[in-house]
């Protein structure tokens, strides 16, 4: 198989760990017989730095005319970078909105995971972390308060704010789709999240998702309150499997979710349209403060790359190839500064990369 996809390297550490994923990707393509063709692009302060924006429309076609998008980490020091005394539109966290927005990538995709060989990281009680868990949270990401009609007036002298929080049932039927194409992929399990004892958008959110659930009857729907998913991802995470929500929920779900794993540096994350093509990258940002010195974790960026083989070209084997490898290197003792306990051997960026590339192949 062919598959086209668009480099971008970005800021800080990213065109770190961005080497390192290409590096297993290309050991899967050899061990299983695919053709990878990558074109990078620039983005964030990398193109500001050159062409005095943070995302050029050239950019832009280039990335759509690809296959999928593999990002690394976009943005610097807010409190030293020069980058960061540009107008807000300008700035380099301006390409990652401008890019989604020309791409349509409404559905954001963040597993959280709970590795037994890191257990001792998560900060919930040892009988909880014990269980493991290994959740997605399906995020709609170009909709709802977020992107509602707002203003702030005056009335009688005092200052007013509105935020309008809007769906229509085309917007929650398209990412309820991916959830449930993803749960198929899974353990076939959709936790649809909303607030349908308050809110009117809810309401819709909820009986858009049901109607969606009749074509999917392999998979089991459950519904949920927003409060108590907050309260239940403390509790027994090990029960969701893909946590299914609109955009302020999912916002604030999926930072909890990453939350409980305790290494942020091991969480991938994708960004998917109505078709196969998606932006994948690590939730994490882009550590300027270690960038060049070989001791980022390449991990979620690999991780990240797993989930285009299996979501963008539907190569689960390929995936799980490169899961299991991530798996076997922390059985085996090796890690990164900032996932190292007692006992480990602690190596560099490269030599993680190395070592998942070794055991792919």
């Amino acid at each position: 198989m062919e598959l086209k996809i668009t480099c971008i390297p970005g800021d800080g550490i990213g065109p770190e760990i961005v080497a390192e994923a290409k590096k297993t990707l290309d050991a899967v393509a050899e061990k299983y017989g695919h053709d990878m063709h990558y074109t990078d692009i620039l983005m964030g302060g990398a193109s500001i730095d050159v062409h005095g924006v943070p995302l050029t429309d050239e950019a832009i076609e280039t990335a759509r005319s690809a296959d999928a998008v593999l990002m690394g980490s976009i943005g610097g020091d807010t409190t030293t970078s020069p980058w960061y005394k540009l107008a807000p539109n300008l700035r380099p966290e301006a390409g990652l909105l401008a890019i989604r927005k020309a791409l349509n990538l409404f559905a954001n995709l963040r597993p959280a995971v709970l590795y037994e060989e890191l257990a001792q990281a998560c900060p919930l009680k040892t009988d909880i972390s014990a269980r493991g868990f290994d959740m997605l949270i399906m995020r709609e990401l170009t909709g709802g308060l977020y992107f509602g009609e707002r203003k702030t007036v005056e009335e009688n002298g005092v200052r007013k704010a509105i935020d309008t929080l809007t769906y229509d049932e085309n917007e929650i039927r398209r990412i309820a789709i991916k959830g449930f194409e993803i749960a198929r992929k899974r353990r076939k399990k959709v936790t649809s999240v909303d607030k349908a004892n308050v809110l009117d958008s809810s309401r819709l959110w909820r009986a858009v998702v049901e109607e969606v659930a009749k074509d999917y009857p392999d998979v089991v729907l459950e519904h949920m309150l927003v409060d108590n998913c907050a309260m239940q991802l403390v509790k027994d995470p090990a029960q969701f499997d893909v946590i299914l929500t609109e955009n302020m929920f999912g916002d604030i779900l999926s930072d909890e979710a990453s939350m409980v794993t305790g290494s942020i540096g091991m969480l991938s994350s994708a960004s998917l349209n109505d078709t196969k093509f998606g932006l994948y990258e690590p939730s994490h940002g882009s550590a300027p403060d270690i960038a060049g010195q070989d001791k980022a974790n390449p991990i979620a960026t690999i991780l990240s790359a797993s989930m285009m083989l299996r979501y963008s070209f539907d190569l689960d084997k390929e995936a799980d190839a490169i899961d299991n490898a991530v798996k076997q290197v922390l059985k085996d003792g090796y890690r990164t500064g900032d996932i190292m306990s007692v006992g480990c051997e602690q190596v560099g960026c490269k030599k993680m990369g190395d070592l998942i590339v070794e055991r792919i192949k």
